[in-house]
Order: C-alpha cells, then structure tokens, then sequence
C-alpha cells in the first residue's frame, strides 16, 4: 500500500478515505492519532492490525460535536456536561455508558465507550467531514514512543495505512487525561494533559481506580512508549553521572549538566518534557545510543503523566 502524505487543504480527500473503511492518521493538540471510522468494526480492526495493538485495549473515539456524543452514549450525567464545558474541545477524554450502534471492536468488548473532542481545528474539520466519530489511538506500533510529528509516523506506519494528514508538530506532546464517569465513583484512569488538580476543582472526592476500572483505559495495561534502546530514570536529587553504563554509548535526557555520548537539553518544566519526551526518544534510536538516561521531574500538575510516560518506557507498569 502507498501511503499519502496530505496537507490541511486536503482534508476532504482525507474524509474520502475514511468514508472508504480506510485508516488515515491526523493530527490533534496531544499527539497525532491513527483514524478509523468509530462505528465500524472492520475499520477497529484494522487499526488494531496497522498498530499490533491487543484487540482487548480499548479505542477513543474523536468527536466534533456533543451531539456526536449523545449518538454514541447511552448516559451523559450531568457532571460530564459540566466537565466538557471546561475542557472541551481539549486533552480530556471521558469513559461512559456506550450505546450499541458502538461496536465492541472500538471499545475492546467492553460496554463503556472511551469519548473526547480534540482542541486541533484539523482535527474538528476531519470528523465533522466524515459525520462520524473517528477511533483514534496514537498512531505508532503498538509500543513504540508517541508520533508527534507527521514524520514519526511514517516511521511506524508507513506502506501500512491510507494517508497521513501533516499539520506539523502537536502543541502539547502529551496524550489525553482519561476520567472514567460509567461507574458510582469518578476515577483517573490515565494520566495526561488534564491534570488531576485541574478535575479537583470539580471533583473533590476523586478516587483511584479498581482494577475492573482500570480495564477500561485505553492504552494503560501493556507496556508503551518504548524506544528501541535501554530507558532508566534518573531520580530526583541524583546526579546523572550515577547511571551511566560502562558499555556502550548513552543519551541523556534533561536539565542537568551530564557526560553522555548524546545530551538532549529540556527544561525543568512539565510542559517543556511533555511536548519534547516522545519525540527526543525517537532521536535517541536515530542516533543509535544503547542507553538513555532520562531526568525525572516532579509529579505535580502534567508533571504526573510525564512520569507515568517514563516509567512505561523504562518497563515499570503501574
């Protein structure tokens, strides 16, 4: 298969072809994601197929209108209007009661349906062109680091899907936060670009997820993120220097001084890591490193995704 590369005046031809069943990635706020026709179960499937994705790890279908939700949600209760109001379109995906025009290959089986409305004005024009909910996971191989540019999906998807909708790099690098609302209790089920501070405002007795909530977060339960070289975090207070490997040649990720073959400068900021993480450990594989150190940040506010992001890179599942 030859995959398009499409530009933002383009987007029709891009809606043609996931009007066709076929699959087309396209940039949102977050990362860029891997679009398929949400309501159709052979499109969900070949997005599990393209990714190597577990067919049991739900997907998150991309809305461009409440009304669009309402077709798709069996119960919206009131605290989910609420939460939309304040972050929709944004990075902020909510999992509900489904209906069952949403088949169980988008949901992984499950009755719950994973639900956002991305803040990228490509992002709206694509759904609203094709009149359905797009499913959308990240659109890399399943383990693979977050495609944040055009070009880190060719690297993973190329001669694999339709065409790639390039809109350049996201703005936040970082993939939704994802709030469970199907149950008793409002729960986190991932970290992402929400911050659990920002959903206190609004709910004061968040808890933390039971295993069978967990079950229900897309892109939680296997390991992701991965590039091809050795990942290790370096702990707050230590010095780099501490973790360097005796063999072979080493990356360093972060805002300390550090004698490492390759050395990627960040910012002791949450958003500058977020942005910049997925990409930089793309650069680490292209330059060939065996190793790659990366300096941890505090877990306050979008710092908690970007650890989260680490550990799953480095192998540590929750």
């Amino acid at each position: 298969m030859h995959t398009r590369l499409l530009h933002t005046d383009e987007i029709d031809e891009a809606a043609e072809l996931l009007k066709r069943g076929e699959l087309v990635a396209f940039p949102t706020e977050t990362v860029y994601g891997l679009g398929g026709n949400g309501l159709d179960a052979r499109s969900a499937e070949k997005i599990y197929a393209a990714k190597g994705r577990p067919s049991d790890n739900p997907l998150i279908l991309h809305v461009a209108s409440t009304e669009m939700l309402e077709d798709i949600a069996e119960e919206v209760p009131e605290l989910a209007h609420t939460l939309m109001t304040e972050f929709w379109p944004g990075g902020l995906t909510l999992v509900l009661k489904k209906k069952s025009i949403v088949p169980d290959a988008s949901t992984g089986g499950l009755t719950t349906v994973a639900v956002r409305m991305p803040a990228h004005p490509v992002a709206l024009e694509l759904i609203a062109a094709c009149g359905f909910p797009l499913a959308a996971p990240s659109a890399n191989k399943s383990g693979r680091p977050s495609p944040t540019r055009a070009e880190h999906v060719i690297e993973d998807l190329d001669g694999e899907i339709a065409a790639i909708l390039n809109a350049g790099p996201t703005r936040i690098g970082m993939e939704s936060t994802v709030l469970d609302l199907s149950g008793e209790h409002p729960a986190i089920l991932r970290f992402g670009a929400v911050t659990e501070e920002e959903l206190r405002n609004f709910i004061p007795n968040l808890q933390s997820p039971t295993d069978e909530q967990r079950k229900r977060a897309p892109g939680t339960r296997y390991r992701h993120y991965s590039p091809n070289a050795k990942v290790t975090i370096v702990p707050l207070g230590e010095l780099p220097e501490n973790h360097l490997e005796k063999e072979g040649r080493t990356a360093y990720i972060g805002y300390e001084p550090c004698d490492a073959a390759e050395k990627y400068h960040l910012e002791n900021d949450a958003r500058d890591y977020a942005k910049q993480l997925f990409a930089l450990l793309r650069k680490a594989d292209h330059d060939k490193v065996d190793h790659i150190l990366v300096q941890a940040i505090d877990e306050a506010g979008l710092g908690a995704a970007v650890m989260d992001r680490l550990r799953r890179a480095a192998g540590q599942l929750n």
